[in-house]
């Protein structure tokens, strides 16, 4: 954060190599690009990281720094951090969650947030709400996706508010405090918690924001809510099983419907053998946020996060789509090929994102200040 203005963040320009690995090098820069984390600790901890329990360790010791720096924004997103990787959901997991939850909310108590709960079927759904700077524009509607809290977009909330915008932010089931407090369940019909929360605020002609997977998610909400009027989605795919090779695509899908034993496990064998790998910390908590005992079961819901039931045909709204053209998650066809399914929309307009511009990695991490400028700008010109 700047000195300037304790709401507004510095969104540092670059994608850095912390560590060799993958895994852990797009999480560090991560925490980076969001404006929380400190760069020379990021390099440091870097050298000392192997495993996942390395991780834990190094990243409890930068938090415990942090606290005693009295930085407690920067302390509680090292306690997130350490979190991130802890596999098992046990009594740790909730300890870390709650010391990060409880640091940030101290960090930014006075900075004209509100935090709600928002009743949801037997349990709630976590909400920030975050006024606009002067005279109201309108209302953003933002969540994330696979594995983000809330939280952790409040420096994107308070860019949005500094242009004049409400934003509400929440957390629905899977993600966040939604499943480690209220165990909710990851439910791909994402327009049920969107309705809960367009209801609660009573509101309408609003932006929907979904950030990685969210963004799959938005696109879905918006296919059944009419009052959303804009639709932001950056970071997705159109279809995630057809984000691998296509004839592996069609080979998976035959194994499955006919050997579906065989491919429980195949998918033991590919996804689960290789510790401190990006396929085997996505099917654990793939597994953690389904509330899955089994592999294939969680992965299951990938081959619900289809074409088919994202259901482009029925989207109407003005739409904007963003990419990152290196997206080490997403292949970058999916640019394109969500565009065309949008046959009946108001207006598509979408970005790719480049290595020159710092931006080319997942949701844009590296550039987030160039990401957050073009939706602005897009939703100056379309509202």
């Amino acid at each position: 954060m700047t000195n300037k203005n304790r709401n507004q963040f510095d969104f540092p320009i670059g994608y850095h190599k912390f560590h060799k690995n993958k895994l852990f090098n797009f999480q560090l820069n991560r925490w980076y690009s969001f404006g929380y984390a400190r760069f020379e600790d990021l390099v440091e901890v870097g050298k000392k990281i192997k495993s996942f329990e390395d991780w834990k360790r190094e990243m409890i010791k930068l938090a415990e720094l942090a606290v005693n720096e009295k930085m407690l924004l920067r302390a509680a997103f090292y306690y997130r951090a350490a979190e991130f990787y802890l596999l098992e959901d046990g009594p740790e997991k909730t300890q870390l969650y709650e010391k990060f939850n409880h640091l940030f909310y101290q960090a930014i108590q006075k900075n004209n947030i509100e935090k709600l709960t928002l009743p949801y079927k037997e349990a709630y759904l976590p909400i920030i709400r975050v006024t606009p700077t002067g005279i109201k524009k309108s209302t953003i509607v933002m969540h994330g996706g696979f594995d983000s809290f809330i939280e952790e977009f409040y420096s994107f909330m308070r860019y949005f508010a500094d242009h004049g915008y409400e934003v509400i932010a929440f957390e629905g089931p899977g993600q966040g405090a939604a499943r480690h407090l209220y165990d909710l369940a990851f439910d791909i019909e994402w327009e049920k918690p969107v309705k809960s929360v367009l209801d609660y605020f009573d509101l309408n002609n609003v932006t929907l924001l979904g950030i990685s997977m969210g963004g799959w998610l938005c696109l879905r909400a918006a296919a059944f809510e009419s009052r959303i009027a804009r639709v932001i989605a950056t970071g997705h795919a159109i279809d995630y099983m057809k984000s691998m090779n296509a004839f592996f695509y069609w080979l998976h899908m035959w194994v499955y419907k006919k050997h579906k034993d065989f491919m429980a496990r195949l998918t033991e064998k590919k996804f689960m053998r290789k510790k401190e790998s990006i396929p085997f910390w996505m099917v654990r908590h793939l597994m953690y946020i389904t509330k899955k005992e089994k592999p294939l079961d969680a992965l299951e819901t990938y081959l619900l996060m289809n074409e088919q039931n994202i259901h482009s045909e029925l989207i109407t709204q003005d739409v904007l789509l963003l990419l990152g053209k290196k997206d080490h998650f997403i292949p970058f066809k999916m640019l394109d090929m969500q565009a065309k399914a949008l046959t009946k929309v108001k207006s598509v307009t979408t970005r790719a994102f480049t290595k020159e511009e710092n931006a080319q990695n997942h949701c844009q991490v590296g550039n987030i200040g160039l990401s957050l400028d073009v939706m602005v700008r897009w939703l100056e010109d379309v509202s």
